[in-house]
């Protein structure tokens, strides 16, 4: 299944635990017009992938969308056991920036029009 979602979307949240079991290919598609934080936090994910905790981290995001402010971020990347410094750096970089964007612009192409929406493979 390839998902495409948004970590502030309360929909992807409720959605998204039913795949349990599901072979899972996630994509990024941030719908910045109604979540404003939700480029953020892809980037988040991505640097704790870069770090072998995607999932995790994208888990933890979805679990708890009550917060998901830097302060936040930084104590699920610590509790993740990620090297804060390098996670930080990896999160602005422009390589996750680029990630993140290739993702949003293959829904686009695919006619993703909102979150979550989801493909079988």
């Amino acid at each position: 299944m390839v998902v495409y979602g948004d970590y502030e979307c309360p929909y992807c949240a409720a959605e998204l635990p039913k795949l349990s079991g599901v072979t899972t290919v996630f994509r990024h598609f941030p719908v910045v017009s109604k979540h404003p934080r939700s480029r953020r936090l892809a980037a988040a994910a991505e640097a704790a992938g870069l770090q072998g905790s995607f999932w995790e981290m994208h888990d933890s995001l979805f679990d708890d969308q009550g917060h998901l402010d830097d302060p936040h971020l930084w104590e699920r990347a610590r509790g993740l056991g990620l090297d804060l410094k390098r996670f930080e750096a990896d999160r602005r970089s422009e390589a996750v920036a680029a990630r993140v964007q290739r993702d949003f612009r293959s829904g686009i192409a695919a006619g993703v029009m909102k979150t979550p929406t989801l493909f079988r493979l």
